[in-house]
Order: structure tokens, then sequence, then C-alpha cells
């Protein structure tokens, strides 16, 4: 189950946290947005290396930005880290990504190094998107992609994102793992609550360069088990179609 197999990494990245300068318990928000099953042992493992745990219940599927703001409403450390229950992280992730930003203290925003089952990097920091390169990337086979690979290349920075460099101000990063600071994200509000799913996290990216510097660090490293809407059936391309047309009409239509 690739929940259980976060909570372990969570875990045993929290350890290495808790062991370091940068000492401070963790506690972890699990928003229970429908259908969670008994996570018990997982929790209990999280707990045995010093971190808390509280179960967000009984709101119903609220969304996925709406969830995470059940979240941001509670008391909050000095940084809170936004997280899919599909991503597996280095026993090191969080001790690297708090001492860099705890080192650049105009940083409000970080990004990992996003690695999926294969090994292969995904390169999901974004430019400013236009709906070709979002319906490209999204819909069209792997074939069909290939005729538009200078504008994927383009739009998904692959001249700049390497496992290599730090990038500054990458102007959209993905949602399945923000490691903000605290005050940073309360400031933003968190999450558009109008977006159910899909493209609320390229709107938090947009709004934090408002307020704080954001960071692209590939020492910090994740992987990412996740999928494509165009894979996960109608109901998911309806979701993300609904979602972009919300995103462009607040940011700004870009076509070509």
């Amino acid at each position: 189950m690739l929940l259980a197999r976060t909570l372990a990494s969570l875990a045993a990245a929290s350890e290495a946290l808790a062991s370091g300068e940068e000492k401070g318990a963790l506690h972890l928000y699990m928003v229970d947005n429908g259908g969670l099953p008994d996570m018990g042992d997982s929790l209990e493992a999280l707990a045995g290396v010093g971190g808390g745990y509280t179960l967000i219940v009984g709101h119903g599927n609220v969304g996925y930005g709406r969830g995470h703001n059940l979240a941001i409403t509670q008391p909050l450390g000095r940084y809170h880290l936004i997280l899919n229950p599909d991503i597996d992280m280095n026993p090191d992730t969080l001790a690297k990504a708090v001492d860099f930003m705890e080192s650049h203290p105009d940083v409000g925003l970080l990004t990992p190094a996003i690695f999926d089952d294969a090994g292969e990097m995904q390169f999901l920091c974004r430019q400013y998107p236009t709906l070709i390169d979002l319906f490209v990337r999204g819909f069209l086979p792997a074939s069909m992609r290939r005729l538009f690979e200078r504008r994927l290349a383009r739009y998904e920075m692959r001249a700049q994102i390497s496992d290599r460099d730090t990038v500054w101000d990458p102007p959209i990063v993905s949602g399945c793992f923000m490691l903000f600071r605290s005050d940073v994200l309360k400031k933003l509000e968190g999450f558009d609550p109008r977006y159910f799913l899909y493209f609320e996290d390229y709107d938090l990216s947009l709004r934090a360069h408002d307020v704080a510097r954001v960071a692209y660090v590939p020492s910090v490293r994740v992987v990412h088990h996740g999928g494509g809407a165009s894979r996960k059936g109608f109901a998911h391309i309806r979701m993300f179609v609904s979602s972009a047309f919300k995103f462009f009409n607040r940011f700004g239509w870009k076509w070509l």
C-alpha cells in the first residue's frame, strides 16, 4: 500500500531529522477525505521515533486543497510540509530540506528532485502553461508527444532542472511535496478552495512568489508514484478541465 510506504519513509526521515542539528518534533496531520484505511501500525511507527499525529476526519471529500487547508488551520511549527500519500522520501530528505531553509531565510517554499519508480527524473517544475502545453502533456500518447519535444522541454524547464544544481524561483512547482515556512503559508491562506482537484498547486506556487523566494533543491530527493489525469478516467479529465478554466481565468489565458 502506497500510503503505508509513505508513512514508513516519513518515520525514517523524521528520525534522521530529530537526530540532527535541526532537532524538533514532527507532527503529522493526516486528512481523511473519505475511505482512509486503518493506518494504526504506521502511525505508531511514527510515534515511536518521536513524531505525533492528528487525524482530521468527518468532513467528507472536500477536495485536495480544502482538505490540506484543514491542516493548515491547526497549530503549526516553523515549517509545514504538504505531502501526497504516494511519495517515498529518502531518510535524509527532511534533514537536508530543513538545513537548506535554515541557511536561506529568504526561501519560503522548497521543492525537491522528484523521481519515478524506475529512477527517472520527473520534471515537475513548470513554466507558465499554455493550453497547447497542457493538452500535449496531459492527453497525447507518448508517440505523439515526441512531435512536441521542444515545446514540452521548455514547459518542463528541462534545460534548467537537473539532479545537481539549485534553481531559484521556478514559476510553478508540484503539490506532491511542498515544504513551506509556516508563516508564508499562513500569509497565503493556503490553497484556493475553488479548485477541487488539479491546478491548486499551480495557483499556490504563483502566489508564493509574491511573498517569498521559491527554490528547487536537488539534494532533497523523493520518489513519486502518481499518474496523470488522462490515466485515471473521465471524471479526472473533467476535473482537470474545470480547474484549468478557473486557473486561466484568474491568472490569464495563454494559448500558444
